[in-house]
């Protein structure tokens, strides 16, 4: 489990503001998690998930910023983005993907493009935090056509 406090502390002695804003985004996001209703205390794999869904949205964010022309929040987002990612798993390459699907498919014995849901279903789960799920969608849809 990250221990956000120690890394808000460390960043704010550091006077690192760019990893401080990011470590607030992520306690802020775990702090909403842990009271929403009928939620219980962040496991690992929740803190995880969490983190994920903060690099989409800086992902996002930059994208649109690059296309409305915006260099200087382009770089902020990059900079947050690169802070979010040191907290995940080291991402697979898109021919670790592309191997771990071929083994999902072969295992669940399924050779058609309606089939689909299934293997997205166990692809998400064994390479959850390791791979994007529009990585893993493309390289599925690609192995069952």
């Amino acid at each position: 489990m990250i221990d956000i406090n120690k890394e808000i502390k460390e960043a704010m002695l550091a006077k690192d503001s760019v990893r401080l804003a990011s470590l607030r985004a992520i306690k802020t996001a775990f702090m909403m998690a842990e009271t929403e209703k009928g939620a219980s205390d962040l496991t690992n794999e929740g803190q995880l998930k969490i983190i994920q869904k903060q690099v989409k949205q800086r992902k996002d964010a930059a994208t649109i910023y690059q296309e409305q022309g915006r260099k200087d929040l382009v770089e902020d987002e990059m900079a947050q983005l690169a802070v979010l990612e040191s907290f995940l798993p080291n991402q697979m390459n898109e021919e670790e993907i592309e191997n771990a699907v071929k083994g999902i498919i072969a295992d669940l014995g399924v050779y058609s493009i309606v089939d689909m849901g299934k293997v997205m279903g166990v692809a998400s789960k064994q390479l959850s935090g390791q791979a994007d799920g529009k990585v893993i969608a493309a390289k599925v849809r690609k192995l069952l056509a």
